[in-house]
């Protein structure tokens, strides 16, 4: 029984109501897909639009080179050249766009409930670690400070008072070497003072570019 369900659709030829329903299939689990990926993350426009028709296009990518399964990745491989976004995704956007790539390749194959397999697994993790991860009191905090300044102490009391955590990522040089940029990923104790916080350590480098975001979106604030 199990080898019928999962056998693929395309036994001998491509029928159109196998292939009207091949498709309707595709850009549903497309749009599932979307909708997890626009709820654990705060992404959305171009991202989550490509998500939807992504399983769809290849799909026909695969149906076009009629099943060669060495020319469809080939072929599908062209789409790693294309850029979903100007910045560098996070590990969750990759996973996105490779289950909506998998799903494609499973439908184009005929495989559709292997499709709807990865898809509902692979969406029930991403939710889980959704869920786990998300922390809407974690802030990443980029702040630039003069190179005579001592950055390691600079804000201790700060993130003492304001915050329950706080870790130094990374400190790169800037502008010549003639400033330090500091990478701090904090959780807040009350996010109703983040901009107390945020104007105290103003007053520590000289009012200098500070950044702040959620950390779990990976995404920078506004400039301050």
């Amino acid at each position: 029984m199990l080898d019928g369900i999962f056998a693929s659709l395309y036994t001998n030829s491509v029928t159109v109501p196998v292939f009207l329903a091949v498709c309707l299939l595709s850009v549903a689990l497309g749009f599932g897909i979307a909708l997890v990926y626009r709820k654990i993350s705060s992404e959305g426009g171009t991202m989550v639009s490509a998500l939807t028709v992504l399983p769809f296009l290849v799909q026909l990518v695969i149906l076009l080179v009629n099943g060669n399964l060495g020319a469809g990745v080939a072929v599908a491989g062209a789409f790693s050249l294309v850029r979903f976004r100007s910045a560098p995704g996070s590990a969750r956007d990759i996973m996105a766009i490779f289950l909506a790539m998998t799903v494609g390749l499973c439908c184009g194959m005929g495989y559709c409930a292997m499709a709807v397999l990865a898809a509902v697994v692979t969406c029930m993790i991403l939710l889980l670690q959704g869920k786990q991860a998300a922390d809407a009191r974690e802030r990443d905090i980029r702040v630039t400070v003069p190179e005579n300044l001592d950055y390691s102490d600079l804000f201790s009391d700060l993130f003492a008072a304001y915050t329950t955590s706080s870790k130094l990522l990374r400190v790169k040089t800037v502008n010549m070497g003639s400033l330090y940029s500091l990478h701090y990923r904090v959780t807040l104790k009350d996010t109703d003072k983040e901009k107390e916080l945020l104007d105290a350590m103003r007053c520590r480098n000289g009012n200098l570019e500070i950044s702040c975001g959620i950390a779990a979106d990976g995404r920078q604030g506004e400039v301050l």
